[in-house]
């Protein structure tokens, strides 16, 4: 139904007016009890072999939302109802910024993409925690990242801001510094910068009376000895996981029109499905399977998701193709999963 009736009439309208539409009418519709319960009842898919316990976390089921949907904390409960195992938020910072200028969310129908420069657009940190002081029972995870305008010698401090305010509202966090959309933040993936950051923020957490997960979200644009050194920090900074991957700036092998190609920002979507499993599957190997990974990245079918837990992650979101495929994808998926256990 998705796909054949609700699609076509939102993909005629801007995709980012759509996006808060969407927002709008899923908020309205789930007061209505019945709605809700609707609503689980076709896509909430239970079963004991989709339980996952990653990084001392116990998930209902191994797919979660990407970051960057839900960027506010505003829709989580709602989302959750679609049969999500956990929800990531953000990537929020320490005050609120418009982000880019508009128009900067674009859909590439013929790849089955979109390309987004929104900038970390969000309302701050401290506004994303009242929301979350009300979630009872969603798995979340929170995305951080810095300021535009705080320069990147100066960038742990936003993170240690972000950290501090949400870590009593969080299940885990997310470190951002793999955005194409603020300007230089990529070179915070660095060795260097990239080290000291996250000993900075794991120096916090074990001061903590109980410790929370710290994931690194990473670019899929690195190469195998960037890669390799993401091994290494992993291992120094003793951080609990990997995400991989983000989008990616390449623009290789597209089909849609070149006004849209040429579009500056982060591709997402189908022509990214096999580079981030490749990412996946190399610091998978390469590590020896010495942490949990997150693989996200061009998931637009159950076997899209199988072939990423099978490279090596443990868990999978989705962005780009739950904007495609509907909430359909995710019952797909954990059918998938129950059906070859």
């Amino acid at each position: 139904m998705y796909k054949q009736l609700i699609r076509p009439v939102l993909f005629s309208f801007d995709p980012e007016k759509v996006h808060h539409f969407t927002f709008s009418f899923l908020r309205f519709s789930q007061k209505m009890p019945f709605v809700k319960s609707i609503l689980k009842s076709k896509f909430d898919v239970t079963h004991p072999a989709l339980e996952r316990e990653v990084f001392g976390l116990k998930f209902k089921n191994p797919v979660g939302l990407a970051a960057g949907f839900d960027k506010d904390a505003k829709l989580y409960k709602e989302l959750s109802n679609l049969g999500f195992g956990f929800i990531e938020i953000g990537t929020l910072t320490p005050k609120a910024q418009p982000g880019n200028p508009k128009k900067r969310l674009f859909r590439l129908k013929a790849d089955q993409a979109i390309i987004n420069r929104m900038g970390f657009n969000n309302g701050g940190v401290v506004e994303a925690v009242e929301r979350l002081k009300k979630n009872t029972d969603v798995l979340i995870g929170g995305n951080i990242g810095k300021n535009k305008v705080t320069p990147n010698e100066e960038a742990v401090e936003d993170y240690k801001i972000c950290f501090d305010a949400l870590f009593d509202y969080v299940d885990y966090f997310v470190v951002n510094v793999s955005s194409p959309n603020t300007p230089n933040l990529r070179a915070l993936q660095d060795k260097e910068p990239l080290t000291l950051l996250l000993r900075t923020l794991m120096e916090k957490n074990s001061q903590k009376p109980s410790q929370k997960p710290i994931l690194l979200k990473i670019a899929p644009d690195l190469t195998d000895e960037q890669l390799l050194d993401i091994i290494d920090i992993v291992s120094e900074t003793k951080i609990d996981g990997v995400i991989a991957t983000n989008t990616t700036i390449g623009r290789d092998d597209l089909q849609s029109e070149a006004n849209l190609v040429k579009e500056t920002g982060g591709l997402s979507g189908k022509p990214l499905t096999k580079r981030s499993t490749e990412v996946i599957r190399f610091l998978a190997e390469k590590s020896n399977k010495a942490f949990p990974i997150i693989g996200v990245g061009g998931i637009h079918s159950a076997k899209d998701a199988l072939d990423k837990l099978d490279a090596g992650a443990d868990l999978v979101q989705l962005y780009t193709g739950f904007i495609y495929e509907g909430p359909q994808l995710i019952k797909d998926i954990n059918k998938a999963i129950i059906a070859r256990s």
